[in-house]
This record gives structure tokens, sequence and C-alpha cells, in this order.
């Protein structure tokens, strides 16, 4: 990959209303891309780096980032993210997948599909309760992963052209779940104008995303990256919804990724007071009004200089440093903050397809977890944050020998 990769500009209109006046409220520079894990023969390369920006759109609430990616880039020739590795992210999903057999009634005559169905995670839970489904999934790992577990994939990005086909085909969704990909896309309308497409008349469309009040208000500025386009309050995904005949009815605040919103949309207007809650809310708090926005910027550099500050007191003191969680987010952490092999040895992620390749940009080696053990450093670097219980569990011998975990996010805190 090289700095002539195709960009498509900076955004001068709103990527979900059309309109004009964006206000840029965080640049956080220049950014290699996320997922780029760097292979050994590839180290002396430098990285395609990309401008960083983030807007409000006061008309419609929308927060989105003022570059693209081609998708092509991020989702098919750069993307080694695999969610079976999460034991919470997979104990999520068996919930949703319960809740929603359960309230729809769903069984062998019924069609689930999954837009961004990764390796499967998901969809294994409604196929070994013998319900049909389908994933659609644009990244060749994962979706060769989902189909080795026997879930039938399509290896295709979504939108109004392959929902019509899928259509004509007599294949429309009882349930439709797109978790974190919403963000993901560049064309919101096309990607929402195609749920409308295959969705049947009486279905609901179940979807998750991080929440924008959650971001803003918990200093969550590692979630922004060239992949999350769209950063989504409940008034952004209700109008955006709307513009495409479908109602956003119900809703669950979820704490997984930092804090998510599960949506339920469906053909019907049937909206709940739980939603007209949020809505009424996020008006008060002027989730829509760039005075909201106006600090974040230096709270976000504060959280920086006092996770630098912090690390490299513990290096002058001649302790030891590594990080959990080769993650999209802790590429942006790192990065941002230009933490490199000077402050971190190793950064540990039980993916293994992650393993003995080196973070972007800073060039830290990824290692299996059993290193942390073995290394015995004094301090370890929670970049995988969102999953701080789950990793604290399975590092418990770590903890128990004397080791101390850094979390970085609100504030950066010893555990």
């Amino acid at each position: 990959m090289n700095d002539s990769i195709a960009m498509t500009g900076v955004a001068t209109a709103c990527r979900s209303c059309g309109a004009s006046d964006l206000v840029p409220f965080l640049s956080l520079g220049r950014m290699p891309l996320v997922d780029a894990f760097v292979r050994e023969e590839d180290r002396a390369e430098p990285d395609p780096r990309f401008p960083l920006g983030v807007a409000l759109c006061p008309s419609c609430s929308l927060v989105q980032i003022l570059e693209t990616v081609p998708p092509e880039t991020l989702f098919v020739e750069n993307y080694h993210y695999f969610s079976s590795f999460s034991d919470a992210l997979l104990d999520h999903a068996r919930r949703n997948v319960e809740s929603l057999i359960a309230s729809r009634g769903l069984g062998a005559e019924s069609l689930v599909i999954e837009l961004a169905s990764n390796d499967g995670y998901l969809l294994q839970f409604f196929r070994d309760r013998g319900i049909p489904v389908l994933g659609i999934d644009p990244s060749p790992g994962p979706a060769e992963a989902a189909i080795a577990k026997g879930i039938p994939t399509l290896r295709e990005f979504f939108g109004v052209e392959l929902a019509w086909r899928l259509r004509r085909e007599g294949r429309r969704a009882d349930v439709i779940i797109a978790n974190n990909v919403l963000a993901h896309v560049p064309d919101l309308n096309g990607f929402v104008a195609g749920i409308g497409i295959l969705l049947a008349d009486d279905g609901v469309a179940a979807i998750e995303a991080p929440y924008l009040k959650d971001l803003i208000d918990r200093c969550e500025f590692d979630t922004i990256y060239h992949e999350h386009h769209s950063y989504f309050s409940v008034t952004a995904l209700s109008a955006l919804f709307r513009r495409h005949g479908l109602s956003l009815n119900r809703l669950e605040h979820h704490p997984i990724h930092g804090g998510s919103l599960r949506i339920f949309v469906e053909r019907r207007e049937n909206t709940s007071p739980i939603v007209r809650e949020y809505l009424a809310r996020e008006e008060a708090d002027g989730l829509a009004r760039p005075a909201y926005y106006r600090d974040f910027a230096a709270r976000v550099a504060s959280v920086r200089d006092d996770l630098l500050r912090l690390l490299r007191g513990i290096r002058a003191r001649g302790g030891r440093i590594a990080a959990y969680g080769a993650a999209a987010k802790g590429s942006v952490l790192l990065n941002y903050a230009g933490i490199g092999t000077d402050l971190i040895e190793f950064v540990a992620d039980r993916n293994i397809h992650k393993q003995w390749r080196y973070m972007p940009g800073v060039r830290i080696p990824i290692r299996a977890p059993e290193e942390i053990l073995r290394e015995m450093p004094a301090y370890v670097l929670l970049l995988a944050w969102n999953f701080k219980d789950e990793i604290l569990r399975q590092q418990a011998a770590y903890r128990e020998r004397g080791g101390r975990f850094i979390v970085p996010i609100p504030r950066p805190e010893i555990i």
C-alpha cells in the first residue's frame, strides 16, 4: 500500500441529510489505517497516513469524519478483526439472539440476515436453534472463517443493489441484524435504503452502534478512526431511518464498547416512550448544537498529556510497560499520543491473525497474551479498555504476582 490510495476528499456535505453547514470540532492529525498491521518484511516501509478530523452537522445531529478512505482499502485489504476472540462479545451476541428468538417467535420458517456478519460469531447461535441465516461481509478472512463454520456468507458490500438481488431471489428477512457496521458505511442512505428493501413487511432491523453521547461525555476519542465514518445520537438515527420510510420504535442502552445503542427499526411507526425520552434529553442537552462539543478537543489533549506523563514517569523509574489489545482504538491512542517502543515493549492480543505483526504507525510488536506473564512488566496499558473486565479476569495470574493495569479512558488510572 502507498500514498497513492484514492481518497474521496474532504466532505463538504453531511453524509446523512446533505446539509453543507458542517462544524469541525476535533482533529487527531494524520493517522495510519488502524487495522493495517505491519508484517515483519514491511517494517521499513512508511505507513500511509490520512487526515482525521471530526465535524457536527447541526441540521440532523450526525457527527462524522471529514475524510473518506475507500471501503475496499479498509475492509478488504486491511481487516483483521475476528469477533469470536472476545468471550464478552460472544456472550453479548448469544443473549441478543435469545431475546430476538423469544420476542419475534423465530423458527425454521424464518430468515435472519446479518450485515457485517464477521466470522459468524452471532449467526451461529441462530443456526444452532435451527433458524435459517445468511451472513453478508466483504472481509476475506472473517467471511471465510464463517463459511468454515457452516454459516452461509456472501462476501460482498451491502447496499441497494445487493438488497434488490436478494429480494428478487425471494429472500426477505424477518430479522436484519447490523451490529457495529452503520458507523463503517460511507453511503449511509444507500445502506439504510437497502435495509428497507430487504426487510419483510412485518420484520425488524436490530442495529447496534456506539452512542455518541457516551463517546463525548466519557472522552472516548480513541473510537474515532477512518473505519468509523459516523457517530450516532438517537436524534440522528431517527432522522436517517425516517428518510427511508422506517421508524426507530424501540431502543436499549448497553455498556459494551464504552456505551452502545441497540435500536429496533420497523416499517410501521410505534415509537416507544424510551425513544421519546432519549430524543427529548438529547434536545435538552444540545447534541445538535456546536457548544456541546466545544471543549472536547481540549479534554482529548488533556488525556493524552496525562497518559504520557504517567508512562514517562514509570519508565524514568526503571519500570517496564507492555500493553494489551491490538485494537483499532489502541492504534488511535498510541499514534495520537506518539507512544512507541521507547515506552511500550510489546502489545499482547489473543487474535492470532495479529500476533507477530506490528502496530501501525508506532511499530510496537504484537505478541500472544502469555508473553505478559512470561515477561512480567510492571504495568500493562489496557488499550482494549472496552473489554476491561474480561481481560482482567484472563490476566488474574499477572495481577496476583503484582502486575498493574493502566486504564487510559476516560482519564488515565492505575488499577
